[in-house]
């Protein structure tokens, strides 16, 4: 089975077979009409700056909090679900290091990385004492400023330029 018209035109399935092929050409073709590779330095930070604000930053507390401040993401309360919860929030902290190390970054960062999600995830485990350290660490915005400083470093074209609005 093969289909021809519109993005789907770039994958075929053999009716009946497990294989799976792509036709580059037809998924350069429709990635192209998204506007951008999405494997670009640019696609994969904006990526990753929305995953961040939503693991770490994309609920509104009503009281300012010393160490957590006034926002709160899904891996904090991913966190409150015993032992799933933050095997969960490990997994989603593993796609930072999953797309940094397709960006080419060197082992010494990758293993930075995955020490700030390996601590963030293991100290979880521990019953309410883990997840208050656990909402205070902010192991996926600590990941993604080595994600920035090699990203400025090495294609500053995906800096993204923040102003004050008039």
């Amino acid at each position: 089975m093969r289909v021809r018209d519109g993005p789907a035109a770039c994958c075929s399935v053999a009716k009946g077979a497990r294989s799976f092929s792509v036709n580059q050409e037809a998924l350069q073709a429709a990635l192209s009409e998204v506007g951008e590779d999405a494997r670009s330095p640019t696609a994969v930070r904006r990526r990753l700056e929305v995953l961040e604000t939503v693991l770490e930053k994309s609920i509104r507390l009503p009281a300012r909090l010393p160490v957590v401040g006034d926002r709160v993401g899904l891996d904090a309360v991913l966190g409150f679900i015993p032992v799933i919860g933050d095997i969960i929030g490990g997994l989603l902290g593993s796609y930072l290091i999953w797309e940094a190390r397709n960006l080419g970054m060197s082992k010494f960062q990758l293993a930075r990385m995955a020490a700030n999600t390996g601590f963030d995830t293991v100290i979880g485990f521990v019953p309410l004492v883990g997840d208050v350290i656990d909402i205070g660490f902010k192991s996926n915005s600590r990941n993604m400023r080595i994600i920035r400083k090699y990203l400025d470093k090495h294609h500053p074209e995906t800096g993204i330029i923040e102003a004050d609005p008039v």
